[in-house]
């Protein structure tokens, strides 16, 4: 299951698993265990630690992924809001490692069951028992009540002459309403613009007219584009905003 590219270092982990009794389990999560893989494919990996043990084994999280293989950078994952986890790269072969420490409680709130790789006991069987994986899913009428926010926070920052704020703006509004709105019932595993390409093909040109360059006049373009787009997407299942929307489309239309 686990693709040979990724297979040292998987077997690297499960074997310093072991070797740390504060360690019950191993769980494969991603696209290895949805077998989907690449050779492109990082590796995403939970390590189910005892309640008491976790503290130490994140302390220690940088020494535990230098005993898995070559380690050449880690850091842990703050600005993506989950400290538990440390992002490492392995090489050479360059791999992509996520390992995230949990806790068996911790493991309950979770997006996705995984493989298990290996395991000491059967904690992890036992909390897949008493409660169920939910991937985040979409939320039409949340994204219609920020929308028209978005979009004239963004128009000030073109307006301002702050344009990489402006193109890193179009962005977000991209992966966080466009994307996910586009490809509502086309993925049970939403992720913003990640493979929009293969899911939402008939759509690219439409979603290539919103990424603009630094230049005003073109920022300003890829916002009536991102708009355009919004409201073809957008469906008829969310309260509309009218007023915003009015006010804020006028707005453009005259910067």
């Amino acid at each position: 299951m686990i693709p040979e590219h990724l297979r040292q270092v998987a077997d690297g982990v499960v074997a310093a698993a072991e070797k740390d009794p504060r360690v019950l389990a191993v769980v494969v999560g991603g696209s290895v265990a949805s077998g989907t893989s690449d050779e492109y494919s990082d590796l995403d990996l939970v390590i189910v630690c005892t309640a008491e043990g976790q503290p130490g084994c994140l302390a220690e999280a940088e020494e535990f992924a230098g005993r898995v293989g070559p380690l050449l950078a880690s850091f842990t994952g703050e600005h993506v809001g989950e400290p538990r986890l440390l992002i490492a790269l392995f090489g050479p072969p360059l791999i992509h490692v996520d390992l995230k420490f949990v806790t068996p409680d911790g493991l309950r709130t979770r997006v996705e069951d995984g493989v298990v790789l290996w395991q000491r006991d059967d904690t992890v069987d036992r909390v897949r028992r008493d409660s169920t994986a939910a991937w985040p899913q979409v939320d039409a009428q949340w994204i219609e009540d920020r929308f028209w926010v978005w979009v004239h926070y963004t128009a000030v920052k073109v307006a301002r002459g702050e344009l990489f704020e402006a193109i890193d703006a179009l962005g977000m509004i991209r992966a966080a309403a466009l994307a996910p709105l586009a490809t509502l019932g086309r993925t049970s595993r939403p992720a913003g613009v990640r493979r929009l390409e293969t899911l939402a093909p008939e759509l690219l040109p439409e979603f290539s007219a919103t990424v603009a360059t630094a230049d005003a006049d073109d920022c300003l373009r890829a916002l009536r584009a991102a708009v355009d787009v919004y409201r073809e997407v957008r469906g008829d299942q969310v309260v509309r905003r009218t007023a915003a929307e009015e006010a804020v489309v006028e707005f453009l239309r005259a910067s």
